[in-house]
């Protein structure tokens, strides 16, 4: 089989490559777009849930399950902290919604059940070799590849955090949540010795909501430990009285100054989580990932070389690496860290530095807002230290 692209693994940024890359400008040929997705089984990623940040209408509107204007921060001991986004609003995305959008808009698009096995290089561009799960040994030819799979080794990283947690769709006898407000990180749950924890609550309705259970640390928890958190702060904290669970969703999102290389071959390229699309201090990638495939498709339909271009800016993926690196130490205590961000600092403007999207004068300001000391001993450590795979 030939092809102009050959795209490997259907999730968010294989989809979403994919689509773009099937709606050229006017003028331009529409490319010939082979997707291979792994059959259904244990290397098909889980439903999931995404969340993002963007100003005005955006493209998967129409397939959203809520979307909010206000974010709360909740201290330890003092009073809630809560910011209207201005132009900006907050909007969740299922992995269920996002495929419904978008796969009805592939036309033209040429889908194999197949696990990839292998890439090689070519003169003239790459062969990837696929099977499928009857067996079937399949071979797809293409000028460009784009590969969405982690990686087979973990690069070597000076930092390495996980941001593991788990999280109950539920529905409370009594109205509990305010369907106008998302708690984005609420502090009052146990700290754990190690790193930081927090709630977030994404609310649906006055009596449905994704409530989660999340830690910043560098080994995620049991089954029985995320039960007994959730219990804790559904019941201790948020005192919600009776409900029930809908669904259970959990991940590990990888937190880490690791250089992602974004070639991994001659003609072939890393998108998505592979690529560096997540945002090492917040696990947010969604935004990230619609960014990097826009440009790759472009890239592509011009007839340059579709090398992604980085997520984030070098200084925000530096920055990033201290304020892990302070976590990761106990120099930091992430409560007050972004406690102090959340007070001090504009959501609109803090939303777009955690988007990589800031102008450095905007983040020396914000930088005057953080711990000064601890930051600074942080920053001259972090060049000495080795990186470790």
């Amino acid at each position: 089989m030939h092809c102009d692209v050959v795209v490997i693994g259907a999730g968010a940024a294989g989809l979403s490559l994919a689509w773009r890359l099937l709606r050229p400008p006017p003028g331009v040929d529409v490319p010939s777009v082979v997707l291979i997705d792994a059959p259904p089984g244990p290397l098909r990623p889980p439903p999931r849930t995404w969340c993002y940040w963007e100003q005005g209408p955006g493209d998967y509107d129409a397939w959203l399950t809520a979307s909010w204007n206000s974010l709360r921060l909740r201290t330890p001991g003092g009073p809630p902290v809560r910011r209207d986004l201005g132009g900006l609003t907050y909007k969740m995305l299922t992995s269920e919604s996002f495929g419904r959008a978008v796969r009805p808009r592939l036309t033209g698009l040429r889908l194999i059940e197949a696990v990839a096995e292998g890439i090689t290089d070519r003169p003239d561009g790459v062969t990837v070799s696929c099977r499928a799960a009857d067996g079937t040994e399949r071979h797809v030819r293409a000028r460009w590849a784009f590969d969405s799979r982690p990686p087979a080794s973990r690069p070597p990283a000076r930092v390495r955090l996980v941001q593991h947690f788990q999280g109950w769709f539920l529905r409370t006898e009594r109205p509990a949540f305010d369907p106008r407000t998302v708690d984005l990180m609420d502090f009052r749950t146990p700290q754990p010795p190690h790193g930081l924890s927090f709630g977030y609550v994404l609310p649906l309705s006055g009596c449905e909501a994704l409530v989660e259970y999340t830690e910043f640390g560098r080994e995620p928890l049991t089954d029985h430990a995320y039960e007994e958190a959730l219990r804790h702060y559904t019941g201790c904290v948020l005192g919600l009285g009776a409900f029930e669970v809908a669904a259970v969703e959990r991940g590990r999102i990888p937190m880490t100054d690791a250089r992602h290389d974004r070639r991994a071959g001659t003609s072939t390229f890393r998108i998505g989580t592979a690529g560096g699309a997540v945002r090492p201090s917040t696990g947010y990638a969604f935004a990230a990932i619609q960014r990097q495939t826009r440009a790759v498709a472009a890239l592509v339909h011009s007839g340059r070389v579709p090398l992604p271009p980085a997520a984030y800016p070098g200084r925000s993926l530096a920055m990033d690496a201290v304020l892990l690196r302070g976590i990761d130490t106990g120099r930091l205590s992430g409560p007050e860290f972004f406690t102090r961000l959340f007070e001090r600092v504009p959501a609109e403007r803090l939303l777009r530095f955690l988007d990589g999207r800031t102008k450095p004068y905007e983040e020396f300001r914000i930088g005057l807002h953080t711990p000064v000391v601890p930051m600074l001993r942080t920053t001259a450590e972090i060049p000495f230290l080795a990186r470790r795979a």
